[in-house]
């Protein structure tokens, strides 16, 4: 099946923001999401899952264990199982990005 933000189960987090799951399984979690400008969201790890964020548009201030990162339109950043991160959107425009876990990551989130 053809899946878009049109059609994908739609989910709200954070301060006003948007979450699409383009696939969700229990191996492997691909979720579109969208941050308004001045939006974050809190430090946290998982335990199992590791992730891959690519920004689709905008730019992503990205915390892993105390070290800062800025991401452009077109990059990506890995965060390993266990690590401490975060990520805000510090920027004027919506932040929108795709985030990819394997396996899946709810249900495996402690916040810190």
């Amino acid at each position: 099946m053809i899946k878009s933000i049109k059609n994908a189960e739609h989910y709200l987090w954070g301060e006003g923001c948007d979450g699409w799951h383009l696939l969700k399984s229990d191996s492997l979690s691909v979720i579109q999401e969208r941050m308004p400008a001045g939006t974050a969201e809190k430090r946290h790890f998982h335990s199992t899952a590791q992730q891959l964020f690519y920004v689709l548009s905008g730019t992503a201030n990205f915390e892993i264990e105390d070290k800062m990162f800025l991401l452009n339109s077109g990059e990506s950043i890995h965060v390993e199982k266990g690590k401490k991160h975060c990520i805000a959107n510090q920027g004027t425009a919506d932040l929108e990005f795709l985030v990819v876990s394997e396996p899946k990551s709810h249900g495996d989130r402690t916040e810190v």
